[in-house]
């Protein structure tokens, strides 16, 4: 059952649709074969707790965001021309009602749940908010500078995305294209960087060598040195037949012993669960994020000395902010997975888990010799989840599974800009995160089977899948200039989805001789000016975030974002599901 309250124009059902058909569909999945498919109430709003007058797709990324990191490499914000945040609530939604339903299964009462766009929204900036408002000790902000994408262009006019995560492969495929090795060393920085930067400023000398060779010849330096090389067309569809999820059953195991449900109505749904984690970046830790916030015990396991993202800056409270933004409230257990006694600890940590998940290269679980089959046999109850970059769906040796790459190979780097802009995909991670938020869905999905079956199980997914589930048009979105952010007097501001669709009527409240000349009215007036005269017309529109920092001590996101504090020195988004004991009628 799904259910809509939100009231008022913020956000009209129609905002919301799309959110509410993924989750649907994610609930089918996730419910296909059980018997009881009643997953309760659960709604989708626009705005949720955020207090912003318009809250659908394109409103709440600006409101929250999403288009100023997105825009970092292009030097304004901008927006994603599909559906990417609807697809990320949606993903919420469907484990907000998965959760409450598992909870039900273990003896709690019914749990009604609810998330919005905003707080989706907000999710997607974790990491970039938290550098955003981190500091070094001394009280100066660190600020991430530049701009720039790491799309390339060869001499054939093809733009094309590399990808390694090795700095020799690096140095290698830039001295097969004739660049100095200091040049391409000055390179190597801001590459990797971009994960967490959303700008990538290569030197110029590096595109230049690029624009020098042909597709074929950029092509065989990356084979040579294990280079990644993609080239990026206008299709906006992804490779077809994609499921976000597979699931396979281990075999029969003996009935767990009795475990009485939580006692503490105030228990969040995954309460007592505990998950065991061995991942790296940001796709395996988003998973093991959203399952600790929706109550599990998480368990990291990393290498000795620690993860060496620890050391990724910005470093606030001695230790990467971007790090802990997805990692904190964790536990840590340090092991060498090369060694036998690294091994063993695993498995010990396993026995007494209900879900190990990891995102390995391929081919590392079975090296290690703990793949599903080893840890079944230590406990057959167990959830085994993988992620990878690319599953089965590009054959047995697929390119480098990072963000970038999905996003070319599942049709985002075209669908995600709009038509009239060469394609290229957004440094903003959107599949890193949407990947992780499908991961831990198949883990609910795993923990929900075992439930009704009392078999652990096994399931995977993969960046591609998650690229897959964002709702894109067959062709390019084309965009109008009143579909961008218009800049005002002080800032940027942006118009909600009525007043788009009703452009003569935007005119006639700002007073503008016709829908041509809107942007240089609205420049003769402040933003907030403008909101108020747009509001009092019915046309809900919103204010373009432009510094993320800004979110943390605004009134609007109070209940959204939670600030800087002695435990964690830099802001977050709050927990996106709201979770109420449901009431008979």
């Amino acid at each position: 059952m799904s259910l809509y309250q939100e009231a008022g124009p913020r956000a009209a059902p129609a905002a919301t649709r799309t959110a509410r058909t993924v989750a649907g569909d994610l609930l089918d999945r996730t419910l296909d074969g059980l018997p009881d498919r009643d997953t309760g109430g659960w709604e989708v709003g626009g705005v949720g707790p955020v207090g912003v007058d318009a809250g659908d797709e394109r409103a709440v990324q600006a409101a929250c965001g999403v288009m100023h990191v997105h825009g970092r490499a292009t030097g304004a914000p901008a927006p994603l021309a599909a559906d990417y945040v609807s697809a990320v609530t949606g993903v919420l939604a469907a484990q907000g009602a998965t959760a409450a339903l598992l909870a039900r299964r273990r003896g709690r009462p019914p749990l009604r749940t609810r998330t919005s766009l905003a707080q989706g929204a907000l999710l997607t900036v974790t990491q970039y908010l938290a550098a955003a408002t981190a500091d070094d000790g001394t009280g100066t902000r660190v600020t991430d500078a530049g701009t720039g994408l790491a799309t390339l262009t060869t001499a054939d006019a093809v733009r094309v995305e590399i990808e390694t995560l090795d700095p020799e492969a690096w140095a290698g495929f830039w001295h097969r294209l004739g660049v100095p090795p200091r040049t391409a060393g000055r390179g190597w920085q801001p590459f990797q960087t971009r994960f967490g930067t959303a700008v990538c400023p290569l030197p110029p000398e590096l595109r230049a060598a690029v624009r020098a060779h042909p597709l074929e010849a950029v092509r065989r330096a990356g084979a040579e040195h294990g280079v990644s090389v993609a080239a990026i067309g206008e299709a906006t569809t992804a490779p077809p037949g994609l499921a976000p999820w597979t699931l396979a059953p281990a075999p029969p195991a003996d009935p767990p012993p009795y475990s009485p449900p939580p006692t503490d109505p105030d228990a969040l749904p995954l309460a007592g669960l505990r998950v065991v984690e061995s991942a790296r970046r940001v796709q395996g830790p988003v998973a093991g994020h959203v399952l600790r916030l929706l109550g599990a015990e998480v368990v990291r396991v990393e290498p000795p000395g620690g993860d060496p993202m620890r050391g990724l800056p910005p470093v606030a409270g001695g230790c990467s902010v971007r790090f802990s933004a997805l990692n904190h409230g964790k536990s840590v257990t340090e092991a060498d997975l090369t060694t036998r006694p690294g091994r063993e600890t695993v498995r010990e940590l396993v026995s007494r888990a209900d879900v190990f998940l990891h995102n390995w290269a391929p081919g590392k679980a079975g090296t290690l010799r703990l793949d599903a089959d080893a840890l079944h046999a230590v406990n057959p109850r167990l959830v085994y989840a993988s992620a990878s970059g690319f599953g089965t769906a590009l054959g047995p040796l697929p390119p480098i599974g990072t963000d970038y790459l999905a996003q070319v190979h599942g049709g985002l780097a075209a669908a995600l800009r709009p038509a009239g802009e060469p394609p290229a995909p957004s440094l903003m991670t959107v599949t890193d995160v949407l990947g992780g938020l499908v991961l831990a869905q198949a883990v609910l999905a795993g923990l929900l089977a075992r439930q009704e079956t009392g078999r652990g199980c096994r399931v995977a997914s993969s960046l591609l899948s998650a690229a897959a589930l964002v709702p894109r048009p067959g062709r390019r979105t084309a965009l109008s200039p009143l579909d961008r952010p218009l800049p005002t007097a002080d800032g940027l501001l942006y118009l909600g989805a009525e007043a788009r669709a009703l452009p003569r009527e935007v005119a006639r409240t700002v007073g503008a001789t016709g829908t041509t000349t809107v942007g240089e009215r609205l420049r003769t007036r402040t933003t907030d000016a403008w909101l108020a005269e747009l509001r009092a017309a019915g046309l809900q529109s919103v204010a373009v975030r432009t510094d993320l920092a800004d979110l943390a001590t605004d009134p609007a996101f109070a209940r959204a974002v939670l600030p800087p504090d002695d435990r964690l020195p830099y802001a977050r988004p709050a927990a996106p599901w709201e979770f109420t004991e449901e009431t008979s009628q």
